[in-house]
Parts: C-alpha cells; sequence; structure tokens
C-alpha cells in the first residue's frame, strides 16, 4: 500500500533506508535496542519524517523513513542520533563510560542511505525514453 504525505497542495511519497552503526561495532543495541527505537519513534512524532520499519541488530539500526522534501537527509540523521546519543547517556551513563571513556558517543559518524521507489530504476528511464 502506498502512502502519500500532502503538504501544501503538493503529493510526494519519498523512503530511504537508513542504518545507523554503534561505534566501534560494539554489541550495544542488544542491550539497549528497544530503548533506542522508542526514542526515534518519539522524534520521529515531533519531525517532518515517519518510520514505516525500524528493527535492530546487535551493532546496527534499520530504518525505513518516509519524510517532507524540506528536510534532508542528513538533517533527519543527525537529529535522531543525536537525541538517541544524548537520552542514552542521560540514562546510563555508568555504563555508557564503560565502553566509550573519551567522549559521549554512541553512533560512529558515518550512515547508509539509500532511496527506495515503488518501481525500478529500469521502468523509470524506459518511461521517460517514450515521452515525447
Amino acid at each position: 500500500m502506498c502512502k502519500y504525505i500532502s503538504h501544501n497542495r503538493k503529493k510526494y511519497h519519498l523512503l530511504v533506508h537508513l542504518i545507523f552503526v554503534v561505534k566501534y561495532r560494539k554489541p550495544l543495541l542488544s542491550v539497549f535496542g528497544d530503548q533506542v527505537k522508542d526514542i526515534i519513534l518519539e522524534v520521529a512524532k515531533s519531525s517532518r519524517f515517519e518510520i514505516d520499519t525500524m528493527e535492530v541488530d546487535t551493532d546496527h539500526i534499520h530504518l525505513l523513513i518516509s519524510y517532507d522534501p524540506n528536510i534532508s537527509i542528513s538533517q533527519i540523521v543527525r537529529r535522531v542520533k543525536q537525541e538517541t546519543t544524548y537520552q542514552l547517556w542521560q540514562k546510563h551513563p555508568n555504563r555508557l563510560k564503560l565502553e566509550f571513556w573519551k567522549d559521549h558517543i554512541f553512533w560512529s559518524q558515518s550512515y547508509f542511505a539509500c532511496s527506495v521507489g515503488q518501481v525500478s530504476e529500469e521502468i523509470v528511464r524506459k518511461y521517460i525514453e517514450e515521452q515525447g
């Protein structure tokens, strides 16, 4: 089922697959995964994106999000990483100090992002080529 978000009479359906990795690939999501998911759901409620699907592995998280075209993927990533890191450190400072003794970090700096469409690149290309 295709969900469309309406904004100022414009229609759009933008989906992106995001992956964040815990710093040093530490298996901390086996401990904090449910809390991270709850925090991300709260961030989404007050932001211009929605969580379609989300799941954690021991050291990384996958998200499928739909988002407003007026916000960039990097803004979404920054907001999610900052808020999850901040809240985890507020709730579990002693536990996280054992893992990250130098800084209040949780995620690696990088992330993976891939747009997701309803049709393949080949179909879009063929459609464009057949116009006119």
